[in-house]
């Protein structure tokens, strides 16, 4: 009778052991989520600011137009573009202009997905889309995206400029979150992922201007020509998630 009842006490502590830790685990998953699309007061004191609240699009608004028109969602704290757009039409950009800045982002792409972060983009008739005036860092999934790429295609990339140092770029898997990093002081441009330096490089340079003359761009008169803008994200007609949006002006 006596090791029964010790059989009882044991099973009835292990019970309550595992009850906890599946609440303890669960606690710290709420945290998580709670403390995405937020800045720290020490953030703040350093100049940080969000460009996305996790609630709404405020702050940002369609290229060339003013106002979203569902092609964007929020959900779950994350800014959601449904792959509605094309090549021309789905963009969105910060309401803000930026000259120097620090700029982090996390994002995740679907399978196939093509996209890209934009920044010193320039409004007006005359330009279709954000890439008539804007440097992009790259985003796209390298591994299963229909056709082949070219290097200066892939993640991370200063599109159609200069490509990404494989030897220290460690992208996840599609599905889980990727940080993305730009820097842009004067004419100097770092790209970073997922914590490491993968891009470096000069605007305006004679070797910028050789890269630009024989290149994509050499048809678009004002790429990269204004030294302060916009931020934009694109919509390249496949889904893509961004949360954490978060810049510093230098």
């Amino acid at each position: 009778m006596k090791n029964s009842k010790v059989l009882i006490v044991t099973i009835t502590f292990l019970v309550s052991i595992t009850s906890c830790k599946k609440k303890d685990k669960k606690v710290v998953t709420d945290n998580n989520v709670k403390h995405n699309n937020t800045v720290t007061e020490q953030e703040k004191t350093d100049g940080w600011e969000l460009l996305f609240n996790g609630k709404t699009t405020s702050g940002w608004h369609k290229y060339n137009d003013g106002k979203i028109n569902g092609g964007w969602i929020v959900e779950n704290g994350e800014l959601i573009a449904l792959g509605k757009g094309g090549d021309i039409g789905g963009d969105i950009v910060s309401d803000k202009d930026f000259a120097n800045f620090d700029l982090r982002i996390e994002w995740k792409i679907s399978p196939g997905g093509n996209s890209g972060i934009f920044y010193h983009v320039k409004e007006g008739k005359q330009y279709k889309a954000l890439y008539y005036t804007g440097p992009e860092y790259q985003l796209i999934d390298d591994v299963g995206f229909p056709s082949k790429l070219a290097d200066w295609q892939k993640v991370g990339a200063n599109y159609a400029m200069h490509l990404a140092d494989t030897t220290k770029k460690r992208l996840k898997k599609i599905g889980e979150w990727n940080t993305s990093r730009i820097v842009v002081k004067d004419s100097l441009v770092q790209h970073y992922l997922n914590g490491e330096k993968i891009v470096e490089f000069n605007q305006w340079t004679d070797d910028w201007y050789k890269r630009k003359a024989v290149g994509k761009w050499k048809e678009y008169k004002d790429y990269a020509k204004y030294k302060s803008g916009k931020i934009g994200l694109q919509d390249h007609g496949n889904k893509i998630w961004f949360r954490n949006i978060k810049i510093k002006s230098l």
